[in-house]
């Protein structure tokens, strides 16, 4: 454990922007740590919004992905106390964060429950969307110094572990569950479905 542990440290070390990183790239990648999450429910909307139902249920069986996934993540977390670098004095930090465990990252977590959710969909452009924006807050984090690379790592295997032990419950009730929710969406934006400015 001790060997694994100080391989995460020293990858850290090899990625940790410095003080004299370019005060550019330090702001840079303090925004894509911060706001680059913001894409999660940007593609969601817009599948929600501009597909058919084979997309809404995508949606939203990438939404349950996510959410089972960051539930383990919490169940993790309680167990088993991982402090972040800045909690042991480890590298340079450029982000504000709570000294609360770091492995796994959730915002690693949601997109890649999000990226695995729509390749195993057949959804290979959204995929690799998902996967760019996971992979560019990944780097973001681990730069900025609030996560260790292996937290990224281990936030890709949760994700994938929740999409492959969830599939059998959404295939028992997960066109149901969408089902049910494009039924409501249908009911309450009734007005605007049918003056054209929303798709049914």
């Amino acid at each position: 454990m001790e060997t694994i542990e100080a391989f995460n440290q020293a990858i850290f070390l090899q990625i940790n922007a410095t003080p004299a990183t370019p005060h550019w790239l330090i702001a840079a990648s303090v925004f894509i740590a911060n706001y680059a999450i913001w894409a999660v429910p940007i593609m969601l909307v817009c599948m929600w919004l501009v597909g058919g139902d084979n997309r809404r249920g995508i949606a939203v069986h990438a939404a349950f992905v996510g959410f089972v996934a960051l539930g383990i993540n919490q169940l993790i977390g309680m167990a088993w106390y991982h402090p972040r670098p800045f909690a042991i004095g480890l590298g340079h930090t450029f982000l504000t964060h709570a000294p609360d465990s770091s492995f796994p990252s959730d915002h690693a977590t949601l997109l890649s429950a999000i990226s695995f959710t729509f390749f195993y969909s057949g959804r290979r452009l959204l995929g690799m969307l998902a996967l760019a924006v996971d992979i560019a807050i990944a780097w973001a984090r681990v730069f900025v110094g609030v996560h260790f690379p292996f937290d990224m790592a281990g936030a890709a295997m949760i994700a994938w572990l929740t999409y492959v032990l969830s599939a059998p419950l959404w295939r028992l009730g997960g066109d149901v569950f969408s089902q049910a929710l494009i039924a409501v969406y249908r009911k309450v934006f009734a007005g605007p479905i049918g003056r054209g400015w929303l798709r049914p």
